[in-house]
């Protein structure tokens, strides 16, 4: 809206590429949100991530996790894997975020990557009656590989683009969280408070229940 000046919350999100991670440093540099890699495929698990997810949760930076889809597999293997491996760290907690990193499509068409993406999240939003985000690439979704998946929140990749003004793919009109940065670290934005960004994640008083079996 013209004239309204939006929070600007800071994030970061992280893999086993940056080893072990001192999560008071970035809340002291004011962090405010982060995720970290979980998993990938149906048997790979990021030997840090229970440990960031503890350190992010210590020190109040809002918790994101994060799963690398393999579009070659299959999808619900892959979700139930991913949400294993949450509850292994400790599992989630309201306003928890959760993603989907489609970025490959492991030499899948167009329409199968998006099938799997679909899959993958509906069976996420089953479980844990909440909306994944999709991080990607404008020119991966440029390709069709996120056909039909407009209706969950956009995590895009624009490192080469100025801070919180990314080119958005189809078929999203809107971007949630930008990563403008790579280097030294993935650094993100989110235009909103920390309430706002929450009301994207788990509702544990819903969805307790059935995350856990």
């Amino acid at each position: 809206m013209s004239g309204t000046v939006k929070r600007l919350l800071h994030g970061v999100d992280v893999s086993n590429w940056q080893g072990a991670v001192d999560w008071g440093a970035h809340a002291a540099a004011g962090v405010s949100f982060a995720f970290a890699k979980a998993s990938e495929g149906t048997t790979y698990v990021d030997r840090w991530f229970g440990r960031n997810w503890r350190g992010m949760r210590a020190n109040r930076i809002l918790c994101g996790a994060y799963h690398f889809g393999r579009p070659a597999g299959d999808p619900v293997d892959q979700a139930r894997h991913f949400l294993r491996v949450l509850r292994a760290a400790g599992g989630l907690r309201r306003g928890d975020l959760v993603a989907l990193d489609l970025e490959t499509s492991d030499d899948q068409p167009p329409e199968k990557v998006s099938r799997f993406a679909l899959q993958w999240c509906a069976y996420i939003e089953r479980r844990c009656r909440m909306r994944p985000m999709i991080y990607t690439f404008h020119t991966f979704a440029r390709r069709g590989h996120c056909e039909g998946l407009g209706r969950y929140p956009l995590w895009i990749a624009g490192p080469g683009r100025p801070r919180g003004r990314p080119l958005v793919p189809g078929p999203w009109r809107d971007w949630t969280i930008h990563q403008y940065a790579q280097r030294p670290i993935d650094r993100n934005i989110f235009l909103g408070s920390r309430r706002e960004l929450m009301s994207l994640g788990f509702d544990a008083p819903r969805a307790g229940r059935r995350d856990r079996r």
